[in-house]
């Protein structure tokens, strides 16, 4: 009796404890087919170079090339500058909602805008570093080729950008792929920078001092000749080697990152514009998130697009802005890793306040005491520590916005591409604005095109332009962020909750499956 007893008591057991088993093997499963190999990581942050490659590159040269390379009046360059940002910033919403209508391929959604605007946003990169043979039509020429470039590269980084959303669901992978992705940008920045830098840095239309007292008139004017055409060549040159880091950039993200399949996709209408716009600005962490990143990314975008005039004139460093662009750079892609461990230790808000704000004492410092090179350099490499914290940060608290809108509505679908491309848009167009304005104030200064010197005017507009706004700018933003509801409580709460949903969903479509097969 005890032996039936112990048996019937045994097979119980062995009933209890199969269903147990299976259930922890689909848990592992569902979390092993959430996590992404380091080979993948790191493929997918090759995706972000060429961006930030080329963004750079404009962003640092652009001003400096078109003034006094191209030897445009300043009042035509702020008009390219102006034009061209505000009209990449209006193509961000409207390639993101293309993107949310277009369909899903065999090789996903996103990678089939990546790919095909490459081509195309290589070919308008390289001529807007040529000069034309002709002066009636050169200020057309370069807000055609601009306008394009920029319209590619929306084409391009839009979609790479929500493919944050669809390479993992799980929420430590996505922040840990982020921080790859960081890294490899902060190096792009390097790259950029280092290319162009060290092949154009080299060449200058300013004869030295040591040779103008035994120049004369007639050969200086060569002389000047001579290196522009050499300064062009350089330009050309820099912008070959960029391209071609952009093409092999995009074969490593299509080789060798999977986009995953969206579920629930089909169940959900698709929304229309007007539908989006209103969806996404009105949720409140989103508007609160954008807003104040809005004013910091300002902040350091004056300070990209000015220092190397102010290296250039108001320091006297002519022959060493490149290479202090290039320590900043170096200085920030160091020190990305640290960031990450940092917001992971104590939170992405506290990172903000904290990385953000590192920079506003050396932006003070830089325009107070007096030009000095090795007081150049080390304001370099702190500021880079800050450079690096605003390059994580937004892209590290964007996916937590989606999924925190993903929460509240269940039913929507197929909407991040939105929730990138609004964020673009106002950080373009607002960067677009300051670009436009801050090239103005040169003009109103007296900015000599082409000068060896510019006046005393020239050198105070653009201390104000790279110190004092843009603290104004950082205390702004860091106002308006500490309003930012997300903290990290709700996050995991909001990951957990999204977590489960998909864990239903894939459960159903199994069943589905199964009783489709079974048929």
């Amino acid at each position: 009796m005890a032996r039936g007893e112990g048996a019937e008591q045994y097979a119980a057991t062995l009933l209890s404890v199969k269903p147990l088993n299976a259930e922890i093997k689909t848990v592992k499963l569902k979390t092993q087919r959430n996590r992404l190999s380091v080979f993948s990581k790191v493929c997918y942050a090759f995706g972000g170079a060429p961006y930030q490659i080329t963004g750079t590159v404009l962003g640092f040269f652009l001003q400096i090339y078109l003034l006094d390379v191209a030897q445009l009046d300043p009042f035509y360059a702020s008009i390219i500058l102006f034009v061209g940002r505000a009209w990449d910033a209006i193509t961000d919403p409207t390639v993101g909602f293309l993107v949310s209508r277009s369909r899903s391929t065999r090789f996903g959604r996103m990678m089939p805008w990546i790919i095909f605007s490459t081509p195309f946003a290589v070919l308008t990169y390289l001529l807007i570093w040529y000069v034309p043979p002709f002066e009636e039509g050169k200020v057309i020429w370069y807000l055609v080729f601009y306008c394009l470039f920029q319209s590619m590269q929306t084409c391009f980084h839009v979609p790479y950008s929500a493919l944050t959303m669809f390479i993992s669901r799980d929420q430590k992978e996505r922040d840990s792929a982020t921080a790859y992705r960081m890294m490899v940008e902060v190096l792009g920045t390097v790259l950029g920078t280092a290319i162009q830098g060290q092949i154009v840095g080299g060449n200058s239309n300013c004869p030295t001092e040591s040779d103008a007292p035994y120049s004369t008139n007639s050969s200086s004017v060569n002389t000047t000749i001579a290196s522009l055409d050499q300064t062009k060549q350089a330009y050309l040159v820099a912008s070959g080697v960029i391209c071609i880091i952009y093409v092999l950039c995009a074969a490593i993200l299509f080789l060798g990152v999977k986009e995953q399949k969206e579920t629930g996709r089909d169940k959900s209408e698709p929304l229309t514009f007007a539908q989006g716009l209103r969806l996404v600005m009105c949720h409140g962490p989103y508007v609160k998130l954008v807003i104040g990143f809005l004013f910091t990314s300002l902040a350091f975008m004056l300070l990209e697009g000015n220092f190397a005039l102010f290296i250039t004139y108001a320091l006297g460093h002519r022959k060493d802005f490149q290479n202090i662009l290039l320590v900043i750079m170096l200085s920030g892609a160091l020190t990305i890793p640290w960031w990450q461990w940092f917001l992971t230790r104590f939170g992405k808000k506290k990172a903000a306040y904290f990385g953000i704000s590192w920079a506003v004492p050396f932006m003070i410092l830089i325009v107070s005491v007096k030009s000095n090179l090795i007081v150049s350099y080390l304001v370099s490499v702190a500021a880079g520590v800050s450079v690096a914290a605003a390059f994580l940060l937004p892209w590290s608290m964007l996916p937590d916005v989606v999924d925190d809108f993903k929460v509240q509505n269940p039913d929507i679908r197929g909407h991040e591409a939105l929730f990138y491309s609004f964020y673009v848009f106002f950080i373009k167009f607002a960067s677009g604005v300051s670009l436009g304005i801050s090239t103005l104030s040169l003009k109103f200064a007296g900015y000599v095109t082409g000068g060896c010197s510019q006046p005393e005017a020239v050198s105070v507009t653009l201390k104000v332009l790279v110190s004092p706004v843009p603290v104004v700018l950082i205390a702004v933003g860091l106002l308006i962020l500490k309003t930012y509801p997300i903290d990290e409580e709700r996050r995991q709460g909001n990951r957990k909750l999204l977590q489960a949903m998909f864990d239903s969903e894939t459960d159903s479509e199994s069943e589905t499956s199964d009783r489709g097969s079974s048929v």
